[in-house]
């Protein structure tokens, strides 16, 4: 039976969780192998294969827990009682910023999301979508009501934002002149004014 803990009591599958984030996004998910991901988790390959099915789940698990998170978060700001712009405002922000807290886990992704097996893939695609679309249904409600412009259809807004949250892994840096809570203010604030009736 695999240790379930280091001797500092972190569990197993979130310590080959972070030598895989860790390997991956310095060398690659392609050069990356198995055996580097347990040597650098202190585990054996059989614990490796106990938690995850393979190198292909622990991809899909490095993006889904991050975007587990953001659907989270989104879910409690589209549901709270505030004006739409101000729940429209602070999920655009906080995308921001929990992608960029995550920036080594976004930046593997795009990096490596075609190396996600069909079915995986398929998955990953069907979880972002749903974001996408609860984010977008905050657009279109401000629009029903005229808080929002109807002039840039929504689709296009969320494409809009989301290109900008997808790229943060190209140009963002920890010890640039930016907090990521600046950034994320930047670029909510971008949003709101693209959508100013």
């Amino acid at each position: 039976m695999p240790r379930t803990t280091d001797g500092e009591g972190t569990p197993v599958p979130q310590r080959l969780l972070a030598a895989a984030t860790r390997l991956f996004a310095e060398q690659g998910y392609d050069r990356t192998s198995v055996q580097e991901i347990v040597e650098a988790a202190g585990v054996t390959k059989g614990a490796l294969y106990h938690y995850f099915g393979s190198k292909d789940d622990l991809l899909h698990e490095v993006y889904a827990r991050v975007l587990r998170l953001q659907q989270e978060r989104l879910d409690t700001y589209a549901n709270a009682d505030e004006p739409v712009d101000k729940r429209l405002r602070a999920a655009a922000a906080d995308v921001v910023v929990t992608t960029i807290e995550n920036l080594d886990d976004a930046m593997i992704f795009f990096r490596s999301m075609h190396h996600l097996s069909p079915e995986k893939n398929k998955q990953v695609r069907a979880e972002r979508r749903r974001y996408h679309e609860q984010f977008r249904a905050l657009i279109e409600e401000g629009q029903r009501e005229g808080v929002f412009s109807t002039a840039t259809p929504a689709d296009l807004v969320v494409d809009y934002h989301f290109g900008s949250v997808h790229h943060l892994s190209t140009w963002y840096r920890p010890d640039g002149p930016l907090t990521p809570q600046q950034v994320a203010d930047h670029l909510a604030d971008l949003l709101l004014r693209a959508l100013r009736p």
